[in-house]
């Protein structure tokens, strides 16, 4: 077991907290746009738009979407930054753009272009860290503690979303209504986010991007930076390290990437695993998660939060049963339960609570029943479990896991690209679901999302905790509408090699598909 040292904590916090953009802006920025100050200074209140609802809808929904938008675009060119520039220089670009992105929107004065011009260019940093600064992070932890390393990203993430509603409730209690107010919201990330960029001229970048880069000696003076081990420890580490690099270039060198591409839907088996993938994508951003966080303030008033503080800290709190089951699936759940019985749960839990608010906001949103609003209210918290426990996060452990290295680039770039493009949309017309479907029916449409993802992937998920990476090519050999019942069974060998055995009852009238990779 590897023993922490400060260096090795300072730079999980500082590169981790390149997950402070996008979660303060799922929780702070959100939430700043229903301050009063911020729709006097960009004509969002409902009086400027009598007879137009759904514009006012739209200029809300653009103002909210646009960030998301860029990202969309950051995190694809961060796959293109990141081996030639480096980890951290990477993540140090990025950091720029983003906080250059932030001072155009602090102070673009009420400047609706400006606003969203700085909406996508900060968006561009927010998106290009979700990707590198995992990369960082899975690349300095040892194999032992990588999950609950990473896992560090997300934390910080719904730490941050969650203060960014608090900090809202603080100012519209003790600020005035003016332009300070919003400015003062939107511009207290620039503090850890700019304390962690100052901080990260003091790291280096990781021993296995060095290594890769023919800098063996940097690589491994830096990995005995990071570990409190002797020397025969650090010599083994950096033996595998250089061993999975030459693995993988004599992997990759082989093909182009448009023939690995071809090779992804000419494969039926590599073609099931990427549309998995893409499909759990797709599911994830479709069922209401980001739509439902975007917008949470709103939401709990349609739930029957009367006064705008009392909606903010639910959001708060909403943020903090996000930010608890996470760290319970992330720590607990996944390797307990295992990845699918995560992934329906959190569907099933999802469904229910969708079913539930579009028959309260088509019967009782306007009403008076009590008993009906506080179970709207228990419902989104319910809902914030299942997100939670499910799409949230089960997705990017399958995305890293059934995927093979020969096309593991290819795949994961889409579906980073699905993952931000749909959440763009997600983000950009909840606010008109709201309107053109009188409430009820957005929540009509998320739960036939949910349901139907919970019968598609119940059908086509299998379980892969304690799988080998190198043994996914079995586990996906069937057709995949017989994935759910897929095993494979570890035991020990004559010589104490592992045995792989598939379940009889998958095996049975079909010949085991055998990958070269």
């Amino acid at each position: 077991m590897f023993d922490f040292n400060l260096y090795y904590i300072l730079t999980i916090i500082v590169i981790a907290s390149g997950s402070i953009p996008k979660g303060y802006d799922e929780g702070g920025f959100s939430a700043s746009v229903d301050l009063a100050s911020f729709k006097a200074d960009f004509g969002l209140l409902p009086n400027l738009w009598l007879g137009d609802e759904s514009g006012l809808a739209s200029r809300k929904a653009n103002i909210s979407s646009f960030g998301v938008l860029g990202a969309a675009f950051g995190s694809l060119v961060a796959l293109i930054l990141t081996d030639r520039l480096g980890r951290l220089h990477t993540w140090q670009l990025f950091v720029v753009v983003w906080i250059s992105g932030i001072f155009m929107q602090v102070f673009s004065s009420g400047i609706l272009a400006l606003m969203l011009f700085a909406r996508i260019w900060g968006g561009l940093g927010a998106g290009g860290l979700t990707v590198v600064a995992p990369l960082y992070l899975s690349e300095i932890a040892p194999a032992k503690s990588r999950g609950m390393v990473v896992s560090i990203y997300m934390v910080i993430l719904l730490s941050f979303l969650t203060i960014g509603f608090f900090i809202n409730y603080a100012v519209n209690e003790l600020m005035a209504p003016t332009a300070a107010q919003w400015r003062l919201v939107q511009a207290i990330p620039l503090i850890p986010v700019g304390l962690a960029f100052i901080t990260s001229f003091y790291l280096t970048d990781t021993p296995r991007w060095l290594a890769s880069k023919g800098r063996g000696e940097e690589a491994l003076a830096v990995l005995t930076r990071l570990r409190c081990l002797g020397g025969s420890g650090i010599t083994e580490e950096y033996r595998e390290i250089q061993e999975e690099i030459q693995t993988k270039q004599q992997i990759l060198a082989e093909v182009s990437t448009w023939t690995t591409i071809k090779e992804v839907f000419m494969n039926p088996n590599y073609r099931k695993r990427f549309l998995l993938g893409a499909t759990m994508q797709t599911v994830a951003q479709w069922s209401g998660g980001n739509g439902i966080t975007y917008y949470i303030p709103q939401i709990f008033r349609y739930a029957g939060v009367v006064s705008n503080d009392l909606s903010l800290i639910t959001s708060g709190a909403y943020g903090i049963v996000k930010l608890v089951f996470t760290m319970v699936f992330t720590w607990g759940l996944v390797d307990v339960f295992g990845r699918r019985f995560c992934l329906l749960t959190g569907l099933f839990l999802q469904s229910i609570t969708h079913i539930y608010m579009a028959v309260y906001m088509s019967v009782w949103v306007n009403g008076s029943n009590n008993p009906a609003s506080n179970a709207a209210i228990a419902s989104v918290f319910v809902y914030a479990v299942g997100w939670s426990i499910g799409l949230c996060t089960v997705q990017y452990l399958y995305n890293t896991e059934i995927y093979p290295t020969r096309i593991r680039n290819v795949c994961y770039a889409t579906n980073m690209m699905l993952h931000w493009f749909f959440q763009f949309a997600v983000v950009r017309v909840t606010p008109n679901m709201f309107d053109s479907l009188n409430i009820w029916g957005a929540y009509v449409f998320w739960a036939t999302i949910c349901v139907g993802g919970l019968v598609l992937l119940g059908l086509w998920a299998p379980e892969t905790k304690g799988v080998p990476m190198a043994r996914m090519d079995e586990l996906f050999s069937g057709r995949w509408w017989t994935l759910w019942g897929a095993k494979i069974d570890v035991v020990a060998g004559g010589r104490g090699e592992q045995v792989l055995q598939r379940s009889e009852s998958l095996n049975k009238g079909r010949d085991m598909m055998v990958e070269s990779v």
